[in-house]
């Protein structure tokens, strides 16, 4: 019986057909981040490419630090080995008290995609029980929302749902749970839905769908955020006929009764969707200026009025043409939309995180040149704002003469040190290992274990 109990485990792992095995819900030995590219070439390299473990800036957050178990909890997009590029979507946690990590935990398995659009976002509610929604692509993959079976735990998650969404943004408010995702209807159309205990919840609505002329298709592309659990806003952009290469303007809207009516910054009433091109919504026509426009994150200040980072450019190619590519913000001061530019970089998709307290704003990202020129990513520095964005200075160079550039700055939802910031790194144009890290403002740096061998384990610090 014991010899036919174990052959049945044999076949139920590797499947009748040698399929290898299915790893959602398992433990797994190391934190390995996925390398991926688009394949939409150029003079000066793929459109982008490179280490995307905590891509895209439109999954949001990627990190919530609980202060009930004094741990800082975090997704990103896995992979099984150094040389593949099999997407997991992966849960880990930092322990404040000990310094350590837990193996990793498959959420889900994607099961032979290699593309990081599908990564995961995380929410905890208010019982401390992690969800993590995995996103899913158009219509072709469906998204997923998972439960931990236990509060604050890791180690085993149960699948709520299976439905079209991509690009997931939950926030926890006092209503319950928001979600902004994005469907694929008409390109890249806005959406949410909200729930009381994320079991349940209400038919997706449409958002924001602008087209230039009636009868073109529609997209766009936000980042979102939640003030003191009382209100959400989004900045999104706007595609042209839904051409993604062509993305322009700024838009932004908010809510503060769950959904249910919607305004400009001003408190003016806004229809849904939103259809039209010229709205009280829009913050800049950049499509006059003939500028893309990158979303990169947003929060709220202390009096609640929006401030979103985001990069400028004259275009979509990788390279010189279509340069300057610019850190900007743009916020609400209570009285009129200020637009400031923080530095510029070398790549469109330079993602990097911002930072708002009373005294002082902070911009984290890979602003600096980096080992692969024109691609995603460089090196890492601290920017500095003490009057509330107008002035930007270069605080702090995190990283210097690395071989691999690093991409996707990723801030934390309450974030506690040392745990303020994590990302990964790796070649920006040919296909390498991706390591993943995190780091503090005083500048020290730690990697997480590509390997571990125990299930706790501390990660080394480079710096």
């Amino acid at each position: 019986m014991k010899e036919f109990i174990l052959l049945l485990v044999v076949l139920v792992t590797i499947g009748s057909a040698g399929k290898a095995q299915i790893l959602t819900n398992q433990k797994f030995n190391g934190y390995r981040a996925i390398w991926f590219e688009l394949n939409q070439k150029y003079e000066y390299g793929d459109k982008y490419s490179g280490a995307l473990g905590t891509y895209t800036a439109k999954h949001v957050p990627l990190a919530i630090y609980a202060k009930e178990v004094d741990k800082t909890f975090f997704v990103y997009g896995g992979t099984t080995k150094a040389d593949e590029r099999h997407l997991l979507c992966m849960i880990g946690e930092y322990d404040h008290k000990s310094g350590m990590v837990s193996k990793p935990t498959v959420v889900y398995d994607k099961q032979g995609v290699d593309d990081p659009h599908d990564n995961p976002s995380l929410l905890i509610d208010d019982e401390g029980y992690i969800w993590v929604f995995v996103s899913g692509r158009g219509q072709t993959r469906p998204g997923f929302k998972y439960k931990s079976r236990k509060p604050f735990d890791i180690n085993d998650f149960e699948q709520i749902t299976e439905e079209e969404m991509t690009y997931p943004q939950p926030w926890k408010t006092q209503f319950g749970f928001f979600h902004f995702f994005t469907k694929y209807t008409g390109v890249r159309q806005l959406y949410f839905e909200t729930s009381t205990d994320g079991v349940h919840w209400t038919d997706d609505k449409l958002l924001a769908a602008i087209p230039v002329n009636e009868g073109e298709k529609s997209g766009h592309y936000q980042t979102s955020a939640c003030f003191e659990g009382k209100k959400v806003g989004t900045f999104f952009n706007r595609h042209p006929n839904g051409n993604v290469d062509k993305r322009t303007d700024l838009y932004y809207m908010e809510s503060s009764d769950f959904g249910k009516t919607w305004n400009d910054v001003l408190g003016g009433k806004l229809e849904l969707p939103l259809l039209e091109l010229d709205t009280p919504a829009r913050v800049i026509n950049y499509s006059k200026q003939g500028k893309n426009v990158y979303m990169k994150d947003m929060d709220f200040d202390k009096n609640g009025n929006p401030v979103c980072l985001y990069v400028r450019s004259n275009g979509h190619e990788p390279g010189p043409k279509s340069a300057p590519y610019e850190w900007c913000i743009t916020k609400w001061d209570g009285v009129n939309w200020q637009t400031f530019v923080i530095t510029t970089s070398d790549h469109n998709y330079d993602m990097g995180s911002l930072y708002l307290s009373e005294k002082e704003w902070k911009i984290v990202g890979p602003t600096e040149p980096g080992p692969q020129k024109w691609g995603v990513g460089g090196e890492l520095a601290v920017w500095s704002s003490k009057n509330k964005g107008e002035n930007w200075k270069r605080k702090k160079m995190l990283t210097k003469n690395s071989k691999m550039s690093h991409s996707y700055v990723r801030r934390p939802v309450n974030y506690k040190a040392p745990f303020c910031f994590f990302w990964a790194d790796g070649d920006s144009h040919e296909f390498s290992k991706s390591e993943l890290y995190f780091g503090d403002f005083d500048g020290n740096i730690w990697k997480l274990p590509y390997e571990m061998r125990n299930s706790k384990e501390k990660p080394e610090k480079i710096k």
